[in-house]
């Protein structure tokens, strides 16, 4: 990774950057000198270089790396922190993000209850097959019509309840070994065992959120009435780089639960 210089003019701009247009009555191409820290920081988590909650360098150890000021660097770190990327430990330093985390396992599931604490579901593994992506999967997960994806569908419980009903879709390339199996034997969180046997983390997600009446396979999963109002999401989950790695579709029966989500 190569580093970046220290000779930055005063709004902390690379030099020869500026702020200037490019002669051609185009947009300026600026860039802050703590957003180039940040992108090459994103880059060595996107090649390993620091694994799912390893800790990383110190500010002072990155600083020399780059040739930056600590605070430039703070500012970079600042923002992946809120990206939640990293995480700071007090005390502790900076480690490298993962769902393993217990702080992390709500991050996803936005279904909270009307009453008590939240609490992971009960998991029910209904199919797991190898398939061609259909059109529009292979859209959203920006793929060939026709490549190879890992379908999943299970019902998610509460306390006995059945609550939703999942369908995912998955690169094929990515997920091999992917098994009924092995999803039911793992005890932990699905994003943890993506990241920790796939190398796949998920980073951030984009979800449509609309009302639906239960239909009839939704209806027998979910113990339900046909016609019973369902609130549907449709998810696509990212990781580096902005590459789409899942699309997930869920059902939510919202007789006891809520969907809860932070605004800020």
């Amino acid at each position: 990774m190569n580093p970046v210089s220290s000779n930055s003019n005063n709004n902390g701009a690379p030099p020869g950057a500026g702020g200037a247009g490019n002669g051609t009555g185009g947009s300026p191409t600026f860039s802050p000198l703590y957003q180039q820290i940040k992108a090459l920081i994103t880059q060595s988590l996107q090649s390993g270089e620091w694994k799912p909650g390893e800790l990383i360098p110190s500010e002072v150890e990155l600083a020399g790396r780059f040739k930056v000021s600590q605070g430039t660097v703070r500012k970079a770190i600042d923002e992946l922190a809120a990206e939640n990327l990293v995480m700071r430990r007090q005390g502790k330093g900076t480690f490298v993000s993962t769902h393993h985390e217990a702080r992390a396992h709500f991050r996803f599931l936005r279904l909270a209850p009307d009453e008590g604490v939240p609490h992971h579901p009960d998991n029910k593994i209904i199919e797991v097959k190898r398939m061609r992506a259909p059109a529009e999967v292979a859209r959203l997960l920006d793929l060939k019509s026709g490549d190879a994806v890992v379908y999943i569908k299970r019902v998610q419980s509460f306390e006995g309840e059945p609550t939703i009903l999942e369908e995912l879709w998955l690169p094929g390339l990515l997920f091999k070994g992917l098994t009924a199996e092995r999803l039911v034997e793992y005890k932990g969180p699905m994003y943890g065992l993506f990241e920790s046997e796939f190398g796949t983390r998920m980073i951030r997600a984009t979800e449509k959120i609309r009302a639906v009446p239960a239909d009839p396979t939704a209806a027998e999963f979910l113990q339900v009435a046909e016609g019973t109002p369902l609130l549907c999401a449709e998810r696509v989950s990212f990781t580096y780089g902005d590459k789409a790695v899942e699309l997930r579709r869920g059902l939510y029966l919202t007789t006891h639960h809520h969907y809860q989500n932070e605004l800020s």
